[in-house]
């Protein structure tokens, strides 16, 4: 069963904003950060599986999206218990994260334009879409990171023993990367080395661009309509 969409919205932000606080305390709480992202995608699993067929094969897409967001959450716990040697268990999370994401952005922004009134909740649902594309920038940079360090500069994770898994590192850095890259402020601190960091950069830094432009471009239509209904009750 579907959540409604003004406490989905209000459940979306308030996870997002969780991570983001947790991620600026001190160790060890921010380390306890990343049990938050299972916690994200079931959120978006339950507000956005919503019934509605594929224009083009009328494949009902709520049937492929939660599998695709508990796939993304299985890849993801599993990177986390794997030793760092083994450097390819980040590539599924990239894969199915980058899908997941773009996938949830798209059917918010969706759902924020088949909304008849500009309410608070819809801001909420707008902004909590925004933070939820930088927390996966995040987790993608994170992930490439350790796929092949070295991959951005100013960024150490060193484990604490060999043999560590990827839950002893610290992904703050590279959190803080993904927001600066997706709001397109770039100060410089930290950058990409490597080819494949650099395309993820832009990947990041263009999706955060098109969904500004694409959320900015519903709510203004959503508002003038709203304003003309009131025009006609006068």
């Amino acid at each position: 069963m579907s959540v409604p969409l003004p406490r989905f919205y209000s459940r979306l932000l308030g996870v997002c904003l969780g991570l983001m606080v947790g991620m600026a305390l001190p160790r060890p709480w921010s380390h306890l950060v990343g049990l938050g992202y299972p916690l994200l995608a079931w959120v978006l699993i339950r507000g956005l599986a919503r019934p509605g067929p594929c224009p083009a094969t009328g494949l009902p897409w709520w049937r492929l999206f939660p599998w695709v967001g508990g796939a993304a959450i299985g890849v993801w716990l599993l990177w986390l218990i794997t030793p760092l040697e083994l450097r390819g268990s980040g590539i599924p999370v990239v894969v199915l994260w980058a899908l997941f994401s773009a996938w949830s952005a798209a059917r918010l922004i969706r759902m924020v334009g088949q909304e008849r009134r500009v309410s608070a909740s819809v801001l909420r649902g707008a902004l909590a879409g925004y933070l939820m594309l930088g927390l996966t920038g995040g987790l993608l940079v994170s992930a490439l990171e350790t796929i092949e360090p070295g991959s951005f500069s100013n960024v150490q994770l060193e484990p604490r023993a060999a043999g560590s898994p990827v839950w002893d590192l610290n992904f703050v850095r590279l959190n803080y990367y993904a927001f600066v890259t997706l709001t397109t402020t770039g100060f410089g601190d930290v950058s990409p080395r490597t080819p494949p960091a650099q395309m993820l950069s832009v990947a990041i830094a263009v999706s955060g661009v098109f969904y500004v432009a694409a959320v900015m471009g519903v709510l203004i239509s959503r508002l003038t309509v709203q304003d003309a209904h009131e025009d006609d009750e006068r």
